[in-house]
């Protein structure tokens, strides 16, 4: 199940080709990486899926192809709008945005709710859910949900985990850092932190151990 950070890629927006990147997020403790690039031809959307997929084998990590075709693998997100029902794969997740697409959920395993934050990615949805509106869209959920949408800060990673969220879905954050890795080392150290029990009991942040990261 996705949790901790997970990585959205726009090939468009990324500083480096688009296997550095995200070889990049791995080294900084990614594990599930979601490929996007819709407007690719299938054969180099399915050539780039191997590339990651290979990359991610090394950590034990999980590729999921948005959309329901799922290049070859056993993993997908899907879009609101459907299809439905889901298809039957390993692992089915899907973008809601409000309680009535939470509400339409059958057999997926997680959603992402979005959006949380302001983003640049996609400006059009909105307004904004900010924590306080995510956990009452968490509360409804009967699946795990992971953050979106503008969360590019460790602040907004921990107030994100704090709303119940069992992880975030970065995209600009990480598609636009001069290093992925520091970027990516830096999140997931805040998701680290943020579900650590010392955490949760009210001590700061900083005390959290950094191993791992």
């Amino acid at each position: 199940m996705p949790s901790g950070v997970v990585v959205l890629t726009d090939r468009l927006a990324a500083r480096a080709p688009l296997d550095q990147v995200v070889a990049g997020a791995i080294a900084g403790g990614v594990r599930f990486v979601v490929l996007r690039e819709k407007d690719l031809p299938r054969a180099e959307r399915a050539a780039l899926a191997v590339d990651l997929r290979a990359i991610l084998a090394d950590v034990g990590g999980t590729l999921i192809v948005a959309g329901p075709d799922p290049l070859d693998g056993d993993a997908v997100h899907l879009p609101a709008a459907g299809p439905y029902p889901p298809p039957a794969h390993t692992l089915v997740g899907r973008s809601c945005h409000d309680r009535a697409e939470l509400a339409r959920l059958t057999t997926e395993h997680y959603a992402t709710v979005s959006p949380v934050y302001p983003t640049r990615t996609k400006p059009g949805y909105g307004p904004p859910l900010r924590p306080d509106g995510l956990r009452m869209l968490i509360q409804v959920s009967g699946v795990p949900v992971l953050a979106l949408g503008g969360v590019e800060t460790p602040e907004q990673v921990n107030a994100c985990v704090r709303a119940g969220a069992a992880g975030v879905a970065v995209l600009g954050a990480l598609m636009r850092a001069e290093d992925p890795t520091e970027t990516a080392t830096t999140l997931t150290r805040a998701f680290k932190e943020a579900v650590a029990p010392s955490s949760r009991r009210g001590s700061q942040p900083q005390s959290a151990t950094k191993e791992g990261t």
